[in-house]
């Protein structure tokens, strides 16, 4: 059953918004109308750097306010910073900022997402109490450093390396796609520290972004935007309390990061997944004189069909996490639904578009749509992937054999 929210927190709360941000007016910024303001359809948010780096201190003192005033961790516990209330309370308030014109938090997904909840569940009490804070007022912005030039799905093969030294560690190698290691303060990696067994030879490590021979440079992508980085480390001292669990447990801490990870990616929220909207694609299907056609018409109901299941499932999974399940093997299932469908919408518009999708005309929602189809294979790697977490579910959800 869940939780009543009293009426005086969430009156506290609007008028504490009211109070530094102007309210959301007109149709607001989640409804389309066709033809209405920008018509930019993209599997991964690029910014322009320029504008990236002007819009980060407004993201940093939204999320200091929050802190300040008790709204930083509403569901957190106490002895960490946060305000020790449930996650009704946490929905409740992020219901009421979709009224306001707030920041948001959509450059700290990967920061209050994935690193944060990891370092809850295996960082050192110490760290959890110096870095959670950090991590949630914006005050330290976080990153994750996974996979690697020869080391993408397969993590267990990466090569960077960790070598004790003393009450320190010397890390060398590299990463690649690493999404917001331009601005970030803190990395969580993941390196072999042993020979062997793969799995039982990594560590994971909480590294300064910004110590001596840190090098982050820009992946440009083939839709032109640069929204991942590699990242260079030349030995990189870092202090042993900065480890995070145990020296050989790397791989365990890496599946926690990874669960988050393809939760929040399957979530209806992430990576500009609203592209997927039923009003768009129908606006694509007047605007091609195609809505009497029967194929096209059979095509969309297919494609419609499989993107409510997603939700649905998507939903289920929401309940859980309401119920307070942490994000099992089941999420790599909205994971591999959200990349196939990412993958068929594309496949759909360029058919209903044709030579409009490729060629630009400069008529508004039709040239747009490059974006996505370029960027929608990304999506099958990102989180892991798409093979393996099917092995994943396979092995995990359905008790089926490893394959040989």
């Amino acid at each position: 059953m869940t939780e009543p929210i009293p009426a005086e927190f969430a009156a506290a709360a609007q008028v504490w918004l009211a109070a530094r941000y102007p309210t959301v007016t007109g149709r607001g910024p989640t409804r389309f109308e066709w033809g209405v303001g920008s018509d930019e359809v993209r599997v991964f948010q690029e910014p322009d750097p320029a504008d990236e780096a002007e819009a980060m201190p407004a993201i940093r003192a939204w999320r200091q306010g929050l802190w300040d005033a008790g709204y930083g961790w509403i569901s957190g516990p106490k002895e960490y910073g946060g305000a020790g209330l449930s996650g009704a309370h946490q929905r409740e308030f992020e219901k009421l900022t979709r009224r306001y014109q707030v920041p948001g938090d959509s450059s700290l997904t990967i920061s209050l997402g994935m690193i944060a909840p990891t370092l809850l569940q295996w960082g050192s009490e110490e760290q959890k109490i110096e870095w959670l804070p950090r991590l949630y007022s914006g005050e330290q912005i976080a990153c994750q450093l996974f996979s690697e030039p020869g080391a993408g799905s397969d993590l267990a093969s990466i090569s960077t390396k960790a070598v004790r030294d003393g009450d320190s560690w010397r890390i060398t190698g590299a990463k690649v796609w690493t999404s917001g290691a331009h601005l970030a303060d803190v990395g969580e990696i993941i390196c072999r520290t042993a020979a062997e067994p793969r799995h039982g030879s990594l560590t994971a490590f909480l590294i300064d972004m910004r110590a001596p021979g840190v090098l982050v440079r820009p992946l440009r992508q083939m839709t032109g935007g640069a929204a991942f980085n590699e990242v260079f480390l030349d030995d990189v001292v870092v202090p042993d309390a900065r480890r995070m669990g145990g020296e050989g447990e790397g791989w365990k801490v890496a599946l926690t990061t990874l669960a988050h990870e393809r939760n929040a990616m399957g979530h209806t929220a992430f990576g500009g997944v609203g592209i997927l909207s039923t009003q768009r694609l129908v606006g694509v299907i007047r605007a091609a004189g195609k809505q009497d056609d029967p194929v096209v018409r059979a095509e969309f109901g297919e494609l419609i069909s499989r993107l409510r299941m997603a939700r649905y499932t998507n939903e289920v999974i929401a309940a859980q996490a309401r119920a307070g399940s942490a994000p099992g093997p089941e999420v790599a299932l909205n994971k591999v639904a959200l990349s196939d469908n990412m993958r068929r919408v594309g496949e759909f518009v360029a058919d209903v578009l044709g030579e409009s999708a490729v060629a630009d005309t400069g008529e508004w929602g039709t040239f747009s749509w490059t974006s996505l189809m370029l960027g929608a294979p990304g999506y099958r790697l990102g989180g892991g992937t798409d093979e393996v977490l099917r092995n994943t579910v396979a092995q995990r959800v359905l008790g089926l054999p490893r394959a040989t």
